[in-house]
C-alpha cells in the first residue's frame, strides 16, 4: 500500500507532476483487442509516409537486394517506367507498419501469414503512401483460449488515391481479458 508521499516521490523520479491539471489516470497507446476490432469499419492509418530515394536505397541494400530497378538510375531510365521504383518489399513493410499503432501495438500475439500480396501500380521516390485496413473476418482461436484469429485486408494508396499495394494478413490477437 502506498501513501501520497510515495506517489509524489515516484512522480518526481519519472519527472511527472502528480495530479497536474486534474489528470485522473494515464492512457497508454495500444492497438485494439480482438473484441474491439470492427468488421464494419475501414481503419485509416495516418499520417502517410513519403518515400524518399534514401529510404529506398537503404532498405534495398540492408536487405541485400541489388535490383538495378531500385538502385541504378541510368539503367532504370531505359526501362518501361523510365525511373527507379520504390522496392516493393519496402512498400509492403511500410503498409503493414503503418497499421501497428492503431491496430496491433501490444495486442498482437503473432503474424500467421500473408496472402494475395499485389503491387498494381508502382510507388516512386517522392510518393506518399497512405495505408488503410479492413477487418474481413475474425473468430476465436480453437486451439488458443483467450486469443482470436483475424484476417486483415491492407491497402496502400499514393497521394493521388491510386492503389499501389494490397495484402491480406492473418493475425493472432489477444482477447482483452486474457492479455498479459
Amino acid at each position: 500500500m502506498t501513501d501520497e508521499a510515495d506517489v509524489e516521490v515516484a512522480a518526481a523520479e519519472l519527472d511527472v507532476d502528480a495530479g497536474a491539471g486534474g489528470v485522473a489516470h494515464d492512457v497508454l497507446q495500444r492497438g485494439l483487442y480482438y473484441e474491439e476490432l470492427d468488421l464494419d469499419a475501414r481503419y485509416l492509418h495516418r499520417p502517410g509516409r513519403t518515400m524518399t530515394e534514401a529510404d529506398n536505397v537503404l532498405f534495398s541494400t540492408l536487405t541485400m537486394n541489388p535490383q538495378a530497378l531500385h538502385l541504378d538510375a541510368a539503367w532504370s531510365s531505359s526501362q518501361p517506367f523510365g525511373e527507379r521504383l520504390v522496392n516493393s518489399m519496402l512498400t509492403l513493410a511500410v503498409l503493414v507498419g503503418s497499421s501497428v499503432a492503431q491496430l496491433t501495438q501490444g495486442t498482437i500475439v503473432a503474424n500467421l501469414g500473408f496472402t494475395d500480396v499485389r503491387f498494381p501500380h508502382p510507388l516512386r521516390h517522392g510518393d506518399t503512401l497512405y495505408a488503410e485496413t479492413v477487418v474481413t473476418a475474425k473468430r476465436p482461436s480453437s486451439s488458443r483460449p483467450g486469443q482470436g484469429v483475424v484476417t486483415l485486408a491492407h491497402t496502400g494508396r499514393n497521394q493521388d488515391g491510386v492503389v499501389v499495394a494490397e495484402a491480406t494478413r492473418t493475425v493472432l490477437f489477444w482477447c482483452r481479458d486474457a492479455a498479459p
